[in-house]
């Protein structure tokens, strides 16, 4: 199985250049979106019922924000949105879907800048982070197969950006950001990225500032974790930074189907 995750800044701006033809021409089982900015009545029937895709979205209550949608070979079992706080789920950033023993969690993770880039938002970007943790912390200790996919926004060290001291105050590579990410890898989950490719210079997002993408002067904010309940399925990770359409490009891992159990 291959399960993707795309965050495509816009799904509307993202068809322009190509989504569909991307989706129809992939050998995805399950693709997760990030950043739909748009509701489902906005989007035309290409985007909200493809043939051969079963399409769930999740809306933002503010109009043009955020919003989260999982395109599937096949229909999850369930799919739950919410993380049990209004604050949350009012913006649109969580698909939790079942297929067979497998739990897919399609995210959006915030951002912790303020509107006036004041790093205000960190606080809100942790506490997302923290409260999903711990939601997933029971199936991570039952031995459950669980992959987290989406942008993180957060490079988690170094290597993973292209100019981590120029950074250091930014969000996105704040000690404080890391170190929430550390957390989760002491408890076990994995980036499978990381598992298979330890060498510098990949990366997920690049600014849209001209010739940054062709210098690849890049930040890698995307990842697939995987629980020590999924690892043994998982058979190679990747990114893919050939694929244009948004200032993200779609990041994969390849998993044993045995993983959805019998």
């Amino acid at each position: 199985m291959r399960i993707y995750s795309w965050n495509v800044n816009g799904l509307r701006a993202c068809a322009k250049k190509g989504f569909c033809d991307w989706l129809n021409a992939s050998d995805a089982d399950i693709v997760g979106v990030q950043e739909v900015r748009a509701r489902a009545g906005q989007l035309p029937s290409e985007l909200t019922a493809p043939e051969g895709w079963y399409v769930h979205m999740v809306e933002s209550e503010r109009a043009g924000y955020s919003g989260v949608a999982l395109y599937c070979r096949l229909p999850p079992d369930e799919v739950v949105t919410s993380l049990g706080h209004p604050d949350f789920d009012r913006e649109g950033r969580l698909q939790l879907a079942r297929f067979g023993r497998l739990l897919v969690v399609n995210g959006y993770f915030p951002n912790g800048n303020g509107p006036n880039r004041d790093l205000s938002r960190i606080p809100f970007k942790l506490a997302f982070y923290q409260r999903l943790f711990d939601l997933l912390d029971p199936a991570i200790r039952a031995g459950e197969p669980v992959l987290v996919m989406g942008d993180l926004n957060t490079a988690h060290r170094p290597i993973d950006l292209a100019r981590p001291k120029a950074n250091e105050k930014t969000s996105g590579f704040r000690p404080e950001e890391r170190d929430e990410l550390d957390r989760w890898f002491a408890a076990g989950w994995v980036d499978t990225f990381r598992h298979f490719e330890k060498g510098p210079e990949h990366y997920t997002w690049w600014s849209q500032r001209f010739g940054v993408r062709e210098k690849n002067i890049g930040w890698r904010l995307d990842y697939v974790l995987a629980s020590p309940g999924a690892m043994p399925f998982v058979r190679a990770a990747g990114i893919l930074p050939e694929v244009e359409g948004s200032d993200h490009c779609p990041v994969f891992v390849e998993v044993d189907e045995a993983i959805l159990g019998g």
